[in-house]
C-alpha cells in the first residue's frame, strides 16, 4: 500500500511509522488514522519485526487534529463520528499490539499526538520536545483511553493537572514525572532512539508479548493475574527461545532469540 500521510519502513527487527505531514506539523486527518492502522497491522503480521517506532517528520511529532480541516465544515455528522472512533481505534491497536511500540517524540506532541504517545509502551523525547493535552482548554475532550492510562504513568494528581490545565511540559519534566522513559539532547536523539530500539529487539518475542499484555491489563484481580502469569510462563517454556535463554545464562553469553 502506498501511503500519503505516513512513511512505513522496516530495518531488520525494527519497523518505523513516520508521520509525514510536516507542512501541517503532522496534524491528524482521517486518512492519517486509517494509514497508521494499516501500518500497525503490517508490523503485527511481520514475524521479523519485534519493535515498532513511531515518530514525526519535521519539527513536530503530531500536534493533534488538523483544525483547518475541522473548521472547513464540510464533513457530515457521521463522518465526524467515524473520525473520532478512528482516533480511539489507533490508540487501542497500539495498546493491544503484539509488538513493543516506542513513541519517539521529536517535537510537539499535542492532543492526539499526546494520546498516541501514551498508548505506546515507551516514550522517548528530545529535551526540547513538548507534550500536552489542550482539549479541555479549547472546550473539547481527550480520548484514546488517556484518562485511564495517564494516571497510571504519572499519578492521579499530576494527570489531573496536565489534563485540566492543558499545560505543556518538555522532555526533561516528562522524564522527571515518569511520563517519558528517557530524554535526549537534539543531537543525540536519533542515536538514543536507535540504541533503545535495538536493545528491545534483542529480547525474546513471546516473553515481551506476554509481559506487555499483562502489564497493560488493568482489570485482573490478583488471583487472576497469578493464573495469567503462570500460563504465560508455561507457554514460554515450550519455546526454543526459553531453551536458548537457559543455555546462554549457563554459558555466560548473550542469548540469540529467534521468536520460535
Amino acid at each position: 500500500m502506498a501511503y500519503e500521510t505516513i512513511i512505513y519502513s522496516v530495518s531488520g527487527p525494527i519497523a518505523e511509522i513516520r508521520f509525514n505531514r510536516p507542512h501541517r506539523l503532522n496534524a491528524v486527518v482521517t486518512e492519517f488514522y486509517t494509514e497508521v492502522i494499516d501500518a500497525l497491522d503490517r508490523a503485527e503480521k511481520d514475524i521479523n519485526v519485534r519493535v515498532l517506532v513511531l515518530t514525526g517528520e519535521g519539527r513536530a511529532f503530531c500536534v493533534g487534529a488538523d483544525l483547518k480541516e475541522h473548521g472547513a465544515g464540510t464533513r457530515t455528522e457521521l463522518e465526524k463520528l467515524e473520525y473520532l472512533i478512528l482516533g480511539n481505534d489507533v490508540c487501542e491497536r497500539m495498546i493491544k499490539h503484539n509488538k513493543v511500540i516506542i513513541a519517539a517524540v521529536n517535537g510537539f506532541a499535542l492532543g492526539a499526538g499526546a494520546e498516541m504517545s501514551c498508548a505506546a509502551d515507551f516514550i522517548l523525547m528530545k529535551n526540547t520536545a513538548q507534550i500536552g493535552f489542550p482539549e479541555v482548554s479549547i472546550g473539547t475532550h481527550l480520548g484514546g483511553g488517556v484518562t485511564e492510562v495517564l494516571p497510571r504513568l504519572v499519578g492521579l494528581a499530576k494527570a489531573k493537572e496536565l489534563i485540566i490545565t492543558g499545560r505543556r511540559i518538555d522532555g526533561v519534566e516528562a522524564e522527571r514525572i515518569g511520563l517519558a522513559t528517557s530524554v535526549f539532547s537534539d543531537e543525540c536523539f536519533a542515536v538514543g532512539v536507535a540504541e533503545f530500539a535495538e536493545l528491545i529487539a534483542t529480547k525474546a518475542p513471546y516473553s515481551m508479548r506476554f509481559a506487555k499484555e499483562l502489564l497493560n491489563d488493568m482489570h485482573q484481580d490478583f488471583n487472576a493475574r497469578l493464573t495469567s502469569e503462570l500460563s504465560a510462563l508455561r507457554t514460554c517454556m515450550l519455546t526454543r527461545d526459553w531453551k536458548e535463554g537457559v543455555a546462554a545464562f549457563a554459558e555466560k553469553r548473550n542469548p540469540v532469540f529467534t521468536g520460535k
